[in-house]
């Protein structure tokens, strides 16, 4: 196992349970345009969504169009005309409020966060990011956080892990690990900014994209072994 110094963490569905937060938010969002969330609107929505993520984190669109344009497409599939952006803010406004915390995140971090310069690495909205680490607790336990809207770019392109880099004091790539749930984002990122990697896959999803990282991992406690320390053994 290697000494790692710095460890970069990504956020949602990795230390927040953004699944739980974006159901939550879905639903009010929905009920308040009186338009049912039924199976098949919701997995269309996630399939419009995943597919302008995937254009953003490809550099084809920025983020102002994912974010003002997902719903607009989606009700217009369904023959209505709505204010994407305004639809937006509303749903943000929502989703900001969910902190649900992955099993064992505050723990771990609690329990590293002396041993190693932790820093949170995340694509996203900042005020939404920055609300939701605050209200989870995770916030203080961070030495700096980097959202892709504050740096100008996103994960995975190697433009952001520069920005990131230039910002750590005596970072070595050798002994940087960044640990999150995005092949496509967190792991191919790492690859391209030339660190390793650690895929937290709880569903244990079949990689099929050729994109391997150095370690995968189903629960957050297996990143005690991939750090090679004794949980029983670290002190508070």
């Amino acid at each position: 196992m290697k000494n790692y110094k710095t460890l970069l963490f990504d956020i949602d569905n990795t230390l927040l349970d953004f699944t739980a937060s974006e159901k939550v938010a879905l639903h009010r969002l929905f009920e308040g345009q009186n338009f049912p969330l039924t199976p098949e609107v919701k997995t269309r929505y996630k399939t419009i969504n995943q597919g302008l993520w995937t254009a953003f984190e490809e550099g084809k669109i920025d983020r102002d169009e994912v974010m003002n344009t997902r719903f607009s497409i989606l009700f217009k599939e369904y023959g209505l005309e709505v204010d994407g952006i305004s639809l937006e803010k509303t749903y943000h406004s929502y989703l900001k409020e969910g902190h649900q915390l992955i099993n064992g995140a505050l723990e771990l971090i609690k329990d590293i966060q002396n041993q190693y310069d932790l820093y949170i690495v995340t694509n996203g909205d900042s005020e939404t990011q920055y609300k939701r680490l605050h209200d989870s607790g995770l916030y203080p336990l961070f030495k700096d956080i980097f959202v892709s809207e504050d740096t100008g770019y996103q994960k995975p392109m190697k433009e952001y892990f520069d920005y990131v880099f230039e910002r750590i004091p005596n970072l070595s790539v050798e002994n940087t690990l960044i640990i999150g749930d995005s092949l496509s984002a967190d792991i191919k990122g790492g690859q391209m900014a030339g660190i390793d990697t650690c895929w937290f896959n709880p569903e244990m999803i079949p990689n099929n994209t050729g994109i391997l990282p150095t370690y995968e991992i189903q629960k957050l406690e297996e990143v005690y072994r991939v750090l090679n320390l004794e949980k029983a053994a670290i002190g508070r």
